[in-house]
């Protein structure tokens, strides 16, 4: 197995190198046939079929970039043995034909791929039953049902494959899932995955990933399609630079975070399809650190295969369609090795990104982007996206911040805060015992630098959320009105807890950290609230194991209740030894805020101004503590 040098990848050669490194550890775990790769247990709701579909088809997406580019690689034999076995029904691991929606659908994708892009390498060596098999199989799959999300590109795929090596097949269906996936167009180079809320992930590395290829590929023929597809990334590319850090990390959020690097795969399509939104050199930039801040992590089990997780190997955070072979599409990111060493995007130098402002809004996501520390930190407000049907839905999509350095967390278990990692979240119990976050956000309205969405915890309790970016802080409102007596709980960032705090402290109004793994407090506005440090169980947050989170507690009897408070954390700055903290940061004024909304004629900023008007009548203990007023002690 090559080993991966800890400096790379900085070029052409040792991406290819790495390639090679991430799929070595594979090739013992081929079956005698070569059309299965098993990994170990599938706990996926698909059977072991289709996992081990999943293991054999995923490394193609960086082997077959890999090979058109003229990279070698000394494997390729298995993966012929296995395309020949698996789609021949007397053999004893064929995969079985494509019915209904099928995981195996899925990975038919990079099989079209590899068709269209290596026919050297997977078609023309085989025979001519061989390569009837094959067609056969790939035509069968082509009408399967799909859900009308971006799965309606696989089919795509297979044809581009088929278009590849000479197979015909229904151009009319294909036609027909490309005019629908475009109809998931929102503006401003967004889409849908399909007709829901999610604008997660799967917006770069599926629905534009996969246009890309398309558009690159059969531009010749649908050059009308190509061109608004083309279009629609380049201006993609302008909001979705916003979601890395200077150092490549991107932020966590959404499903399917087990794909790791993946998160970059949108990069690459850019250079592969030959567009140029910015400079080459940023472009190459965004992707080449982003696979290094991948390189640092311990993402690898001791025999080099990707384990199932995101910073470290966490099961807690797989989804129910995942099995031990899912991280392999992170491959997607290698795409770019199938372009000639020429090509500019090889020969620019990297480039940082540009400065860019502090705080980027995409009302299409309904999320706000605060850069922080010079680009060092970004933190994702979000308003709008929800996802039930995915485990731990909520935590992953609806809580209301993400943050590059301390991720986010999910649950445990159902008893208690330690249970529940409520980070970056308002939840509300009955008991003090059974929480309840906000799930699924309604009625969500995007300003500058303003999100508000309104959430029913239960049908008689009624609560809206005010999300404010004041980088490097945010502020949050909420108004609850509620039928019943509540007490709630309001987290701020997970901080690793391995590292000796340099400092904390939580009493009344406040909860605060500082630590050498990053700095966070959470300061409450309306005094009702006391603080706690809540050390949630092992393996609930995405990047560190262990964490404690600072934590608002308070008790509200049935009626109207605002609820507001600042939240600020604060990344490690790499080479540089944090220091214990002689005052603790001031929060953003209201006399600041206020003044920032004021004139502005959304009906959310009207509602927002009025929940802070009732905050006057307050007494005095439960007014606004912002006013400048410096709290140096813990």
């Amino acid at each position: 197995m090559e080993r991966i040098r800890p400096a790379v990848p900085r070029d052409r050669e040792d991406v290819r190198r790495l390639v090679r490194a991430l799929t070595d550890p594979l090739i013992p775990h081929f079956t005698p046939g070569g059309a299965r790769v098993r990994l170990g247990v599938n706990a996926a709701h698909h059977g072991d079929t289709a996992a081990e579909l999943e293991s054999f088809a995923r490394p193609l997406w960086g082997l077959v970039p890999l090979a058109a580019g003229g990279g070698a690689f000394e494997h390729w034999e298995l993966w012929r043995r296995g395309l020949a076995a698996g789609t021949d029904p007397g053999h004893a691991e064929f995969w079985g034909p494509v019915t209904g929606v099928d995981q195996r659908l899925v990975e038919t994708a990079a099989i079209g791929l590899a068709l269209a892009l290596a026919p050297e390498a997977v078609w023309d060596p085989l025979t001519g039953r061989e390569r009837d098999g094959l067609r056969a199989w790939l035509l069968h799959a082509m009408r399967a049902e799909t859900p009308d999300n971006n799965w309606r590109f696989f089919p795509v795929m297979i044809g581009l494959g088929l278009d590849r090596v000479g197979v015909a097949y229904d151009r009319a269906a294909t036609t027909a899932h490309l005019d629908r996936l475009e109809t998931f167009s929102l503006g401003g180079g967004w889409y849908g995955d399909g007709p829901t809320a999610q604008r997660d992930y799967y917006i770069p590395f599926a629905m534009h990933y996969y246009g890309l290829i398309y558009a690159t590929l059969a531009g010749d023929r649908d050059a009308a399609r190509a061109d608004r597809l083309r279009e629609r990334a380049a201006a993609f590319a302008l909001d979705f630079r916003h979601w890395f850090t200077s150092g490549g990390a991107a932020v966590p959020f959404g499903r399917s975070l087990i794909y790791r690097f993946a998160q970059g795969a949108f990069w690459g399509a850019l250079a592969f399809s030959g567009v140029e939104a910015l400079a080459w050199g940023e472009v190459k930039g965004h992707l080449m650190r982003h696979l290094r801040w991948w390189m640092e992590r311990p993402i690898r089990d001791p025999s080099g295969l990707l384990t199932l997780g995101y910073g470290y190997a966490q099961p807690a955070l797989t989804e129910q369609y995942n099995g031990p072979g899912s991280p392999y599409w992170a491959f997607k990111t290698f795409l770019p090795l199938a372009l000639p060493e020429d090509h500019p995007f090889w020969t620019s130098g990297e480039k940082d990104a540009p400065p860019l402002p502090e705080v980027s809004t995409q009302p299409e996501a309904g999320v706000a982007l605060m850069r922080c520390e010079e680009g060092r930190h970004v933190v994702m407000l979000s308003a709008r996206q929800h996802h039930t049907w995915v485990r731990n839905g909520a935590a992953k999509y609806a809580k209301f911040a993400y943050s590059t350095a301390f991720g986010f967390s999910v649950p445990s278990g159902s008893w208690g805060l330690e249970q529940a990692a409520l980070d970056s979240t308002l939840a509300l119990s009955e008991d003090g015992v059974h929480w309840l976050p906000c799930e699924v956000p309604d009625g969500a309205a995007v300003g500058e630098g303003l999100l508000h969405a309104r959430w029913q915890p239960w049908p008689d309790v009624e609560a809206e959320t005010w999300l404010i970016a004041r980088p490097p802080w945010h502020v949050r409102v909420h108004r609850i009105v509620s039928g019943r007596r509540l007490t709630s709980a309001e987290g701020g960032f997970a901080v690793d807890r391995d590292p000796e705090f340099l400092r904390s402290g939580a009493g009344a109004g406040h909860a605060r950290v500082h630590s050498p793994a990053g700095t966070c407090l959470v300061e409450d506005l309306t005094g009702e609230r006391e603080g706690r440090l809540v050390q949630t169980l092992p393996g609930t947050n995405v990047i560190a194991p262990r964490t404690v989170i600072p934590t608002l507690v308070g008790t509200h009897a049935p009626g109207e209740h605002v609820l507001a408070c600042a939240v600020l954390g604060v990344a490690p700055e790499p080479g540089r030894e944090a220091s214990a903290v002689v005052a603790w940061p001031v929060p953003p004024s209201w006399k600041t805020v206020t003044a920032s909304l004021a004139g502005d004629p959304a009906p959310e900023v009207a509602r927002l101004l009025a929940a802070l008007a009732t905050l006057g009548g307050a007494p005095a203990g439960a007014r606004p503590r912002l006013d400048g007023h410096r709290r140096d002690t813990v």
